[in-house]
């Protein structure tokens, strides 16, 4: 027997998890109560020193947590053990946590260093808990140890931890606003980041926080397109609704040429017009036909970019979860040509057969759809058709889909299954059924006879409901062409006697008033029966029998003068305010009098004005303009938070701010690891030992002091261009500080001499050019052989580098004895980035896995430029390619000697002449691009000063301002 079993025997519990909770006493309620008793076992089992019996108590609280069950009150207990040792306890506490941190805040809180030593744990699960639930702690004190958390959560080298610190940024936002300009630095950052696991995530906190900042989105779009189909479903429907609103701004409309000739062909004129506005009017015309011309003449062309979208998406209709379906039918809906929607059809029609949970979503999208698009779905039109177990909603939504269908060749087909539909016991689904054989005939000319006499039969029927809506539905149908149904019209008069639902009598008397002249006999004789029953009637009935009596009264006033006075007097004493208001206002037009103004004059064109027939449309008619799927989508009205649809630009956004000519660089956590990293290290002495300095002269010595004079015996010549002797002499001694060889060339350690067995490698970045190849950096490194055997064949395989960077390795050493060193230089083009050449360090017997990352300023070689064209260059780099920062110089570090060094040891940059004694001014060019890099260094009083950096690359910008923020600052 475990120990858990026998603890639980011992205090009357049980060990599974599985088991209902029940009482002890069947008296005290069994299950409606709570067992506090097996609570205080809990608390037990949790201040035990045994870790089994720790892990089974949190077993069952995480289950009774899984159940719905409140396990609050075990808070003071289990928050204790978020310091234990083993493994799987910290993980259940950290979950129980995650549930009840906001809740019991002021417990959380005395438990907040444990949760920061959280962050450091080797384990990357119980780092990204302690972040999960530092982040569900709600209390404004630890924003900045929240903030603190994220960034360094942000760098981690665990996607996972990274993935968890993307879904901590909403939730501090929502906490404090004010850290926004923050947390889309760290935005930024984690969008940068090239893991599958962490896009979706990132993706959702850009949304949240700044989805304004589609300047983000730039760098990272082809990236998130490629990603896009190896990401979890959760992130892929996050990205693809994202992209979709980022391509509205980015690319044109495919249909471009279809909407001008519209536009062109519609010619809509204001209601209200003078003479001068129809020559405007002409012009407008003139002008949109010829755009129409134009769009005709000049083809679309697709941005790539926009094809990337298109063609890395349509594989994901294939998805087998449902909201990847919707998303990427959303995303063609609102981005692809006309001609290339269809793909999305069978897809949605195979959600619709297999999906039954979200056939209500799928099919108001569909809805929407087939508005637009019709004929992508007309081959599925049977999937369409209801099916007795359909809930309610769903055949309404249906019978929308089907109507929308409708065209002359199906109706036929449509109206048999109308005809079927309302014999349905649902009647809703027949009210539904009706309006939609109504919009039929609506749209589709040659069948509105045959529905408005199939409506006319429904008026037989027994159901009072089935009969009020087949009125309301005749009622608009008759107003398209009311001279030719007179008959149908008589037909509704003798109804008023049955039909008692209040809509279908107000439509009846509303029928008869407007076309009483069509009825001459009939009219006067359903005033006299209304005017009996006034009293009893409803308000909307009452009101259509005022309007009746008015229009009688003024076509037919020999019949209906007496019966129109009884009615205005009834009326005038009703309990509802709007019906004595109506007929006093009608009394005033209809019936002339000394107090009547001249408005009584025109009461008959106010009255029976011909009115335009009513257009049955869709309700879903106009929601294309809300993102399909969306929450406002569904309601047909903007919910809180939504995001509108941006409109297509009317030009294209320059295409190349999409462009990256390398991949960026990579975060922090893509170092070696612990056991490899390299170390960076002060170095007292310069890279090459006093011994070999004593030596003598070496090739490559003088090959660097060749290159010296070589560079000094230039200089003279372009000194010549400075115009004061003054500026020549400063500007040499400048020239010769920046190419003088540094002596303080940091070192950092490849391979430790342990962990290679003897065998050590430091590099360093020589700032030499390197002779093979300009484009690549020079990395010197030095073997050293501790071991007490030889160590041969030391050479260079499996190099893996990311895309564009090239290695050009080092010659092979085919011995280095015991006690030994040695020099080699291999060059790296890092493609102007910080990425890391990761490769194999190979000897005779091993083999160890090294990496080689640049700091930026490495990346750089030194360029020469006059305090004229220094001012002219970086004229041309402000605004975004211009980042600034204010700092305070380290007190040793406030003179111009100092800072000119630190500067120089940050990057490989060379100094400019400047007329001012304040300013420090630095140029260079990136090693592989060339791109040019700009460094001002402005100083003030009591050690402030001002660093600007003007870079063609903002990314090396970037990193290059926090290199030298640090060098200047320490």
């Amino acid at each position: 027997m475990s120990a858990s079993s026998a603890f639980n025997d011992e205090k009357g519990g049980s060990s599974s998890v599985g088991e209902p909770e029940y009482g002890h006493d069947p008296a005290s309620g069994g299950i409606f109560s709570s067992d506090y008793k097996r609570h205080d076992d809990l608390k037990e089992m949790l201040d035990s020193n045994k870790d089994s019996l720790k892990l089974e108590a949190m077993k069952r609280i995480v289950a009774m947590i899984a159940r719905g069950k409140n396990a609050s009150d075990l808070f003071p207990a289990v928050v204790k053990n978020v310091a234990c040792k083993n493994i799987e306890v910290k993980k259940l506490v950290y979950v129980y946590l995650v549930r009840y941190a906001e809740e019991q805040q002021d417990l959380a809180l005395l438990s907040i260093s444990t949760f920061q030593r959280g962050l450091k744990d080797p384990n990357q699960l119980i780092r990204a808990s302690a972040l999960r639930v530092l982040s569900s702690i709600r209390v404004t004190i630890i924003v900045p140890i929240m903030m603190l958390a994220i960034k360094e959560a942000a760098s981690d080298m665990s996607p996972y931890v990274r993935k968890t610190a993307a879904h901590a940024i909403p939730k501090l936002y929502s906490l404090d606003p004010e850290q926004k300009d923050q947390l889309i630095e760290v935005i930024e950052k984690l969008l940068a980041d090239k893991t599958t696991l962490v896009a979706g995530s990132v993706v959702m906190a850009f949304e949240e926080v700044c989805p304004e900042r589609i300047d983000l989105i730039h760098k990272n779009y082809r990236k998130l397109c490629n990603l896009l189909i190896d990401v979890e479903e959760w992130g892929q429907v996050v990205i693809i609704n994202m992209l979709t609103r980022y391509a509205r701004t980015q690319f044109l409309n495919p249909n471009i040429n279809e909407s001008l000739l519209e536009e062109g062909g519609s010619g809509d004129k204001t209601f209200y017009g003078s003479d001068e506005d129809e020559d405007e009017d002409e012009e407008e015309k003139e002008k949109k036909a010829e755009a129409a011309a134009m769009a005709k003449r000049k083809p679309y062309v697709m941005d790539p970019d926009h094809r990337l979208l298109l063609r890395n998406t349509k594989p994901l209709l294939q998805s087998r979860n449902a909201a990847v379906v919707m998303a990427v039918a959303q995303l063609y809906f609102h981005l692809a040509p006309k001609a290339e929607v269809g793909v999305i059809a069978k897809a949605l029609v195979r959600l619709l057969r297999s999906h039954s949970e979200v056939q209500y979503v799928v099919l108001q999208n569909v809805a929407t759809m087939s508005i637009k698009r019709r004929g992508m779905f007309e081959p599925y039109l049977k999937s369409f058709y209801i099916r007795s177990t359909d809930p309610t909603q769903i055949k309404v939504l249906k019978l929308e889909v089907l109507t929308n269908l409708a065209n002359e060749t199906n109706i036929s087909t449509i109206l048999r299954e109308f005809q079927t539909y309302i014999k349905s016991m649902d009647k809703d689904f027949v009210a539904a059924t009706i309006q939609a054989i109504g919009r039929c005939a609506t749209n589709i000319s040659e069948v509105r006879d045959t529905c408005l006499n199939g409506l006319v039969q429904l008026l037989s029927n027994r159901d009072e409901l089935v009969v009020a809506e087949s009125v309301v539905v005749i009622k608009k149908l008759l107003q398209m062409q009311p001279e030719k149904h007179s008959d149908i019209i008589k037909h509704m008069a003798k109804l008023t006697d049955n039909i008692q639902v209040p809509m279908a009598r107000a439509s009846i008397l509303w029928l008869i008033g407007e076309y009483c002249e069509h009825v001459p006999k009939i009219a006067p004789d359903v005033l006299r029966k209304m005017a009996k029953s006034f009293t009893n009637e409803e308000d909307i009935v009452k009101l259509q029998i005022i309007n009746l009596a008015a229009k009688l009264y003024l076509t037919n006033s020999k019949q209906t003068k007496l019966l129109t006075q009884y009615v205005l007097n009834l009326a005038k004493y009703d309990q509802n305010y709007d019906i004595r208001d109506r007929a006093r206002f009608i009394r005033q037009l209809i019936v002339p009098t000394e107090k009547s103004g001249a408005l009584s004059k025109y009461a008959k064109k106010l009255f029976l004005a011909l009115k335009p027939a009513p257009v049955l449309e869709s309700p879903f008619k106009d929601r294309d303009h809300f993102q399909l799927g969306s929450l406002s989508h569904l309601l047909n009205a903007k919910a809180g938070g939504y995001q509108e649809l941006p409109d297509w630009p009317e030009a294209a956004p320059d295409p190349s701010v999409r462009n990256v000519e390398v991949k960026e660089s990579v975060p922090e956590w893509t170092k070696c690891s612990s056991r490899e990293k390299r170390k960076e290290k002060k170095v007292e002495k310069p890279f090459y030992t006093d011994s070999e300095g004593e030596s003598g002269p070496t090739e490559s010595a003088d090959s660097g002091n060749f290159r010296l004079l070589a560079l000094i015996a230039w200089s003279f010549f372009f000194f010549d261009s400075i115009s004061s002797a003054h500026n020549r002499g400063v500007c040499l001694g400048v020239f010769l500080q920046t190419i003088a060889p540094s002596s303080a060339l940091k070192s950092y350690e490849l391979l430790h001499r342990i962990t290679g067995e003897g065998l050590s490698v430091e590099y360093c970045f020589s700032r030499q050019p390197f002779s093979p190849d300009a484009n690549m950096v020079a990395v010197q490194m030095q073997f050293t052989n501790s071991a007490s055997s030889d160590t041969k064949n030391l050479h260079i395989e499996d190099v893996k580098l990311q895309s564009g960077m090239r290695v050009k390795e080092f010659p092979e050493i085919e011995l280095l004895p015991a006690g030994e060193t040695a020099t080699a230089v291999m060059g790296i083009d890092f493609c102007d980035s910080t990425q890391a050449a990761n490769f194999q360090l190979c000897t005779h017997t091993r083999k160890f896995f090294v990496s080689i990352q640049p700091p930026v300023g490495e990346l750089m070689r030194p360029v020469f430029l006059t305090e004229n064209e220094f001012k002219k260059e970086q004229g041309q780099l402000m605004g975004m390619n211009e980042i600034t920062e204010k700092l305070t110089l380290d007190v040793k570090c406030r003179n111009e000697h100092a800072i000119v060094q630190r500067v120089t040891t940050a990057a490989n940059l060379s100094r400019v002449p400047c007329g001012s004694d304040k300013e420090c001014r630095f140029a260079g060019r990136t090693v592989t691009s060339g791109s040019l890099v700009l460094v001002t260094v402005a100083t003030k009083e009591e050690g402030a000063a001002q660093l600007t950096v003007n870079c063609e690359k903002m990314v090396i910008g970037t990193m290059l301002v926090k290199d030298i923020l640090q060098a200047l600052t320490q």
